[in-house]
């Protein structure tokens, strides 16, 4: 019964780990899922045209802030490509 229960509760922890990693690079607008780190990853024009104007623009770094509790940092590289999402 001990096993059962450390076994349910070590693969709950990894469960969240995973999601938890998969969110942080991601951000939603709407019905789009911007990602990042892929060799597809979009170009400012597309965030801006998918997710619309964000709160806060510092040179390659445009934050949305979805609610007082959920923030995304959409940092761009030299080429304008999405590079990064925390």
């Amino acid at each position: 019964m001990i096993r059962k229960t450390v076994l349910i509760s070590v693969t709950f922890f990894f469960l969240i780990v995973m999601v938890g990693q998969s969110i942080a690079g991601s951000l939603r607008c709407g019905t789009h899922v911007i990602t990042s780190g892929q060799r597809s990853a979009p170009y400012k024009h597309e965030v801006l045209k998918k997710c619309g104007e964000p709160t806060a623009r510092n040179g390659n770094t445009w934050i949305y802030e979805r609610s007082s509790s959920v923030t995304r940092v959409v940092r761009f590289g030299g080429d304008g490509q999405v590079s990064a999402i925390e």
